[in-house]
């Protein structure tokens, strides 16, 4: 029986678990999927896997890279793949322009070769839709991260959320759920309204000196340097900070080494303590994403 993408020749290099899960979904929707750095599944119908990243590209209308997408060498992520996969110049030229390549979070390079290459790059982790769903299993991991790392239980403490996009919003509200005292920091003033109404303390970036003392855990969601160095001595030395942004995130990580604060980096935490959660994000989106593209919705 056929399903929405039956026909669909799509190329699906690395990933993780979360892409194992997408992988099954296109599978029952009919798309002839061609796969190098993701554990072999048993033979079946419209699932090819490949050892030659090469091959697997290769007549492919669409080509789906892993949520981390490459990094600055052009590595492409496949924790699970016994060989690196690269996203080299002979890999490049297997794609033809115009081709829609999906990836969660494209880096300079990435974005360099799309460009030079003339494919239609799409970033999904910044589309609405999947950062509304991925801010439930980050916020989650999160105060996962803050529990096991404090000496005091949330509940009661002070709790500093900066940016209140769609995952901080989420974060605050958990927080909140769990009895900490929530500060929201953020530029907006309409977003500073709508924690009022939540009933949190609202602080705007210019009068954070003042208040950031205070703070017994930090999470930051904002992707630009917003914990400096000069704000970060000002907070107690006791302060857990925890940078929830992309890499290099918003933490000035120096400083904070210098200055003895217990500061970490922590992107991508769906995929790291709700894979599967966050595989069924990526087969609930990118199906109908992948017809879009195509232009046959």
């Amino acid at each position: 029986m056929g399903g929405r993408l039956t026909g669909i020749r799509v190329a699906l290099l690395g990933g993780d678990a979360r892409e194992a899960i997408l992988l099954e979904e296109l599978l029952r929707q009919g798309a002839l999927v061609q796969v190098a750095g993701v554990p072999v599944l048993p033979a079946r119908e419209g699932y090819t896997w490949y050892d030659d990243p090469l091959a697997a590209v290769r007549g492919a209308q669409v080509f789906i890279l892993p949520v981390p997408g490459v990094n600055s060498e052009g590595r492409i992520y496949a924790p699970q793949s016994e060989q690196p996969l690269y996203l080299n110049q002979e890999l490049a030229a297997a794609i033809p322009g115009g081709t829609p390549v999906l990836v969660g979070v494209a880096r300079p390079f990435l974005q360099e070769m799309a460009a030079t290459r003339g494919w239609r790059l799409v970033e999904t982790a910044d589309m609405d839709e999947m950062a509304i769903l991925n801010s439930i299993p980050t916020a989650e991991g999160a105060l996962m991260l803050a529990m096991q790392e404090l000496p005091i239980t949330l509940h009661g403490s002070q709790a500093f959320v900066l940016g209140l996009g769609r995952t901080g919003f989420t974060l605050a509200r958990l927080l909140a759920g769990v009895g900490a005292l929530v500060t929201v920091v953020d530029r907006g003033a309409a977003d500073r309204a709508r924690a009022l109404v939540e009933g949190w303390r609202v602080v705007a970036f210019t009068d954070l000196a003042g208040v950031i003392g205070q703070a017994q855990v930090i999470f930051n969601t904002v992707p630009d340097l917003v914990l400096t160095a000069a704000l970060l001595a000002a907070t107690s030395p006791e302060v857990l900070i925890i940078d929830l942004a992309s890499a290099p995130g918003g933490t000035d990580f120096e400083a904070a080494m210098t200055l003895q604060r217990r500061a970490m980096l922590a992107p991508g935490l769906p995929g790291k303590v709700a894979p599967r959660t966050a595989g069924l994000i990526l087969a609930r989106i990118y199906p109908t994403l992948i017809l879009d593209c195509l232009e046959r919705l």
